[in-house]
């Protein structure tokens, strides 16, 4: 690490400012070049560009007060009809929701747009096309279709479509029924424009896209001091177009919610109906049980002398009166919530006794409308109204209970009155027992006429809140447009482009000379190179040229690995050996060439008559394959590993490729734990096997850096060969090896750089010895102006 940072430190002490900056100017023509295109990109920017306007609205959301009128009736509290006030927020997601938006789109057929076609750009035509299309389909259909038509004139009675996609062109007389893409339409010119000359582009898109389009172009934020005002604002190219899409969309939105109050009002007026005609029949039915009593038992009046036991009764029976009213309620809130019918809004400040009952009711009704919402434009099975609907399941069974719980208060108070009442007619025994059924009978008819006078009140309450349903808000400013664009804005364009065509080809610069990590020559390695021996460089070979070293090859891929041969002779000399030299080939990661460099060894070792065997070692990405011109099926290094009754010979494959005699165990099949496979001693066996039969065993391996494979196995070779790439090699990754070598992990290590640039040759650059290779790696040519002016240059 020390030796790092002196080799960064003395190349930072070198650094010549002259030097750096004339890097960049050398290059002036470029940077001139660059601010004059993005100035004229600019012009042509706002001058090509349609101007897209602001147009902004503002309403009022109107209080529960200033439109409620049933809240001024002298019934003692707030209507049931009332909706509880929503939040601002939620009031800004109906505005923006697609089910409104889609309304707005379908009545100003803002799904359909004309466009009258000129030089360069198409100007959109908002009320006055010259032409019009009428479609014949169904709506719906319309409603989900696309059309991207053209229409030219060819005099007063015909005309040219023109569709592209479907490469469609005909000849139609106007008014005449063309059908295209399933769907049935006629083309008419205006009364005023049949004298048109343009091409006029007719865009008809599905309602949902255009919804879409302009939810996302609006934005709605509140303002004023009690934050009760919503500004609404919108951009398009055509300011009218917007306007009135601001001023229909707060129109549908009070419309809606007038509809949404009147929808409460309806199902509170039948549900007061259906009690009405309930209680109606009960009563009739006591009041005449009552005379039906009294004339059974032929009487007219009790003796007036009973009243004074009456009186102190009379207390404790009104008590029952009220506690009876209230159960009933409850049992008809009941009723309602247990119907066939789920879901269905409650009547609420039904005078029940229990204030936290008129809590639930309105907390439910509130989920039902915004169920009743949700399902206009979905169905049940959205995630939205399943979550709703489990809330209003929770809120049904919380409100059962707290019915039950009022119930059974109310119960228990019964009873205990029922007690003193008893006490008190006690007093009647010496009276006959029918002054007490009489009492009982006129008691229940007092219940029904009170609750059916109640009934009567609400029904009048509904009619009128029905008839004098206020607007839900108040529009402050109709839609207007600013009279500047807010895109393009020209100086600020200009700017721009002048800058940005400026600092593009500055930082081009900047980054080839400044932000290059990469290893691009040998002197790219001397952090590396200090300390670990250089073994050679192999050139770039181009993508027309063969990776594999041929036969009495001359070419200077040939001639590297060669020189890469000779070095390596050199390096394993002094060991002076009588079995095989074991060279292990790998690399920091994936893509460094350790395979090719591998394979290509062998073949420039094999062809001095030395019998070299080839191990593909790196069996989890195993690549030895792709070099081999025959089919593989045989047995690989894993099964051997694996399998102990397989044997050496099994796994040699003895090739001989363009007469090049090399013998090849390929790596087999991927195992499931290949850590674990070369763990064993079966690679050791392997080895010491057939070090005896041969001159060289190269053995291809894993990366080191990415598994740990290698670096299990790097105590059997000889010597490493540790491949490097130029131009992907990045250089912080040259400590790895070099800490590998500190630690003794790997076995005499020598470097090999692979993948270089003739240009970039240690001897090519001195002495002038060029090549003109390269190999495909994906590494691109040079191309364009670069590679006109480097050409130049060589000139």
């Amino acid at each position: 690490m020390e030796e790092l940072q002196d080799f960064s430190e003395k190349k930072d002490s070198g650094l010549d400012l002259k030097a750096e900056i004339y890097k960049y100017l050398k290059y002036w023509y470029w940077l001139v070049i660059g601010c004059l295109l993005g100035l004229a990109v600019a012009y042509l920017y706002n001058r090509y560009t349609i101007p897209e306007y602001a147009t902004e609205a503002s309403m009022m959301i109107l209080s529960k007060e200033d439109n409620n009128v049933v809240g001024a009736l002298p019934s003692g509290g707030s209507s049931v009809l009332s909706l509880q006030q929503n939040t601002l927020d939620n009031q800004i997601e109906t505005l923006k929701s697609k089910r409104l938006v889609e309304k707005v789109v379908d009545e100003l057929d803002l799904n359909i747009s004309y466009f009258i076609e000129g030089k360069v750009i198409a100007v959109e035509v908002y009320k006055n096309p010259p032409v019009e299309i009428e479609f014949l389909s169904p709506e719906k259909v319309v409603h989900e279709s696309y059309l991207d038509i053209f229409i030219t004139p060819r005099s007063g009675e015909t005309y040219t479509l023109v569709e592209e996609e479907s490469q469609y062109s005909k000849v139609h007389r106007y008014g005449e029924p063309v059908e295209l893409n399933g769907v049935e339409f006629t083309i008419s010119p205006k009364k005023e424009e049949r004298s048109f000359s343009n091409t006029v582009n007719i865009k008809v898109q599905p309602l949902r896209y255009v919804a879409n389009d302009y939810v996302y172009r609006m934005n709605i934020f509140p303002k004023g001091a009690a934050n009760d005002i919503l500004s609404l604002y919108v951009t398009g190219p055509v300011p009218e177009k917007s306007q009135d899409f601001l001023n229909s969309l707060m129109f549908h939105f009070n419309a809606d919610g007038v509809a949404d109050k009147r929808q409460v009002a309806e199902n509170t007026a039948a549900f007061i109906q259906e009690r009405l005609e309930i209680i109606s029949g009960e009563l009739d039915s006591v009041e005449g049980g009552i005379a039906e009593f009294k004339r059974e038992n032929r009487i007219m009046d009790i003796s007036s002398s009973a009243g004074k036991y009456m009186a102190k009764s009379s207390q404790a029976e009104q008590k029952i009166f009220e506690l009876e009213t209230q159960l009933m309620i409850l049992n008809a809130l009941k009723e309602t919530l247990t119907s066939a019918k789920p879901y269905r809004l409650l009547p609420t400040d039904m005078q029940a006794a229990d204030g936290g009952v008129s809590s639930l009711i309105t907390q439910y009704n509130i989920l039902v409308l915004e169920r009743n919402a949700y399902l206009k434009t979905s169905t049940t099975k959205n995630p939205l109204v399943e979550g709703i609907t489990e809330e209003l399941d929770a809120l049904k069974d919380n409100l059962l209970d707290n019915i039950e719980t009022s119930k059974q208060s109310i119960n228990i108070q019964l009873r205990e009155l029922n007690q003193l009442d008893r006490q008190a007619e006690g007093q009647f025994s010496t009276f006959p027992g029918l002054e007490k059924g009489i009492r009982t009978i006129e008691r229940q008819q007092q219940i029904k006429e009170q609750l059916y006078l109640f009934l009567l009140q609400r029904r009048e309450e509904s009619a009128i809140s029905f008839a004098a349903t206020g607007p839900v808000a108040k529009v402050i400013d109709p839609a207007f447009t600013y009279n500047n664009p807010v895109d393009p804005e020209p100086w600020l364009i200009l700017t721009g482009g002048g800058v940005i065509g400026f600092i593009i080809p500055l930082l081009i610069i900047f980054g080839v000379n400044f932000l290059d990590t990469k290893v691009h020559h040998k002197g790219d390695l001397k952090p590396l190179t200090d300390q670990i021996p250089f073994l050679g460089e192999i050139p770039k070979v181009a993508s027309d040229q063969n990776e594999v070293i041929q036969v009495n090859d001359r070419s200077p891929l040939a001639e590297s690995f060669r020189i890469l041969r000779t070095n390596l002779a050199y390096f394993v000399q002094s060991r002076n050996r009588e079995k095989a030299e074991v060279i292990f080939v790998t690399s920091t990661i994936k893509g460094e060439g350790k395979t090719f460099v591998s394979f290509n060894l062998a073949r420039t070792l094999a062809s001095t008559n030395k019998k070299i065997l080839l191990i593909g070692a790196d069996i989890r990405n195993p690549k030895l394959q792709k070099y081999s011109e025959e089919k593989i099926d045989s047995k690989g290094l894993s099964d051997y590993l694996y399998d102990y009754d397989t044997r050496s010979a099994d796994i040699i494959n003895e090739t001989q490729q363009d007469g090049i005699p090399v013998d090849v165990i390929f790596s087999g099949a991927i195992p499931p734990n290949p850590a674990e496979l070369l763990m064993n001693d079966r690679l050791k066996k392997l080895l010491r096997e057939e070090e005896m039969n041969y001159d060289y065993i190269i053995v291809d391996t894993a990366p080191t850096m990415i598994v740990t494979d290698t670096l299990l196995i790097s105590p059997l070779a000889d010597t490493t060969i540790y491949v490097t790439r130029a131009g992907y090699t990045d250089k912080k990754l040259l400590e790895f090896p070099r800490d590998l070598k500190e630690q003794g992990k790997l076995q005499k290590v020598t470097v090999v750089l692979n993948d270089v640039d003739y240009k970039k040759f240690s001897y090519g650059g001195k002495y002038g010895y060029a090549y003109g290779y390269g190999y495909g790696y994906g590494v691109d040519e040079e191309k364009g102006l670069k590679k006109y002016f480097t050409r130049k240059k060589q000139a």
